[in-house]
């Protein structure tokens, strides 16, 4: 069942904290910026080391034999690594002749998970929303129960005994005719279960320190009933003690122990020979040089490998050094959005603005420090670099400056005027002019009388011959 509360920040509260954050970011900026330079200083001179490494080893072909031409040299062998030491585990008596032992613990608890979300008000406030859940899972320390925020599953954790890891590495670990060193043994690993086998005096001593333990914290809640004095708690199976009640069934408060060993294997190294051991390999810009591979492994693999693991570690520490520099923009200028956001949509609006510009102006600050420390390092590619970041400045200054023209209406003087098409006239269509009729003689009224008794005395001559024509047809 979850479990909900909201919470409410004050507008002075938000202010406040901002101020922190300006000095949080101050610090995170400068950190980044540190990180940067120490990155591209730190992969070019791993680079190198390996460079000269490749340069100078030699193989060692017979590792069983001590060779005193071998003295001081940068080697590549391969050879089993096995010892005679006994290893063992005081708390639980167990143990094994190995390179490694190994113990590790896990407990099943109560866990506590948390989401939020936020919500700007009016005002400048801000409302935080946090669901809790709860959750019974292995985990590799004991979980405080107090400090839930559900009063219901407040005090529900205990352990039935609280033991820490450990582990113990082989004092003396051959190597042909030579011994490992203690950095050597520490990268060794070839992991397999140890099986337990308890003395049974042990188990009812540690069985009935396991109960009082937990009727101890039982006790508290009046539960002292859940653990009978006849309940056995300690189990052995293979590699694993459990305490608890029931090793399929988990329940809260069960510790689970796991013993492994690391057993002898043929091993890769690469190394300076000292006497009878070896050391890393000083180079010239006094980094250092020291592998070692689990099997049969060429020097080739083992460089190209490191170059790899170099190459991710060089963009891993950018990519965080980067984001580390924009955070810490971020947090500088975050006052702003807070004084602004007494209307949410405002501060919003300006947040939004901001990161984005944060996001550019780290980056290209990112790209200076980087460009600035390969022309320490790598003088071409430092230039190179510079250009880049000069380039993203100057688009950025242009875009600055078309925006303020823009809103100014006022053209941009470096964009050519878009020419005009030249108008082109249509010639309209003319009537062709009309041949001009004579002009009429005026008439008097006289001369129009006669006119009109003449047209008329010719309508009826017409109609009398019409009539004419008519009879004789």
């Amino acid at each position: 069942m979850a479990y909900t509360e909201v919470t409410r920040t004050g507008y002075g509260t938000r202010l406040k904290n901002s101020l922190g954050g300006v000095l949080i970011g101050i610090l995170m900026f400068i950190g980044g910026t540190i990180l940067l330079w120490w990155n591209e200083g730190n992969a070019k001179k791993t680079y190198d080391i390996l460079k000269e490494g490749e340069k100078i080893y030699v193989e060692m072909e017979n590792p069983a034999v001590k060779s005193p031409d071998m003295e001081g040299q940068l080697v590549h062998a391969v050879a089993l690594a096995t010892t005679t030491d006994s290893l063992s585990d005081g708390t639980f008596n167990v143990g094994a002749v190995a390179v490694k032992l190994h113990r590790s613990v896990e407990y099943y608890q109560w866990i506590e998970h948390a989401s939020s979300t936020s919500k700007d008000k009016i005002g400048g406030a801000k409302e935080t929303t946090t669901t809790y859940t709860y959750k019974k899972d292995w985990t590799g320390a004991p979980v405080d129960s107090r400090s839930f925020h559900d009063p219901d599953y407040q005090d529900l954790n205990f352990v039935y005994s609280e033991i820490e890891d450990a582990s113990s590495n082989a004092e003396n670990v051959t190597f042909g005719a030579y011994r490992l060193n203690s950095g050597q043994v520490s990268s060794f690993h070839n992991e397999q279960p140890l099986n337990v086998e308890m003395d049974t005096d042990l188990v009812k001593q540690m069985d009935k320190a396991a109960r009082d333990n937990a009727r101890s914290f039982l006790s508290r809640g009046g539960l002292t009933d859940q653990i009978p004095d006849s309940a056995a708690v300690i189990h052995t199976q293979g590699n694993t003690v459990y305490i608890g009640r029931n090793p399929n069934v988990p329940e809260v408060g069960d510790v689970r122990i796991t013993f492994t060993k690391d057993m002898p294997s043929k091993v890769s190294i690469i190394a300076k020979v000292v006497g009878d051991s070896f050391t890393s390999y000083k180079g010239k810009n006094n980094y250092e040089l020291e592998m070692l591979y689990m099997g049969e492994k060429t020097a080739d693999f083992m460089f190209t490998r490191a170059y790899d693991a170099r190459m991710v570690k060089l963009w891993m520490l950018r990519i965080l050094g980067i984001l580390i520099i924009i955070g810490g923009l971020r947090s500088i200028v975050s006052i702003v959005p807070t004084l602004l956001k007494v209307l949410p949509f405002l501060g919003q609006i300006v947040e939004t603005g901001l990161g984005l510009v944060c996001g550019i102006v780290g980056l290209v600050w990112s790209l200076i420090i980087i460009a600035i420390a390969w022309l320490r390092y790598r003088p071409v590619l430092g230039i190179c670099l510079l250009v880049v970041a000069g380039l993203l400045i100057f688009w950025l200054v242009k875009r600055s400056k078309k925006k303020k023209l823009a809103k100014a209406g006022i053209p941009d003087p470096q964009v050519p005027p878009t020419p005009q098409a030249p108008e082109i006239q249509i010639p309209q269509y003319q009537q062709p002019a009309q041949p001009a009729q004579p002009e009429q003689p005026q008439m008097t009224p006289e001369q129009q009388k006669e006119f009109e008794q003449w047209k008329q005395f010719q309508e009826f001559k017409k109609m009398q011959e019409q009539m004419k024509n008519n009879n004789g047809q």
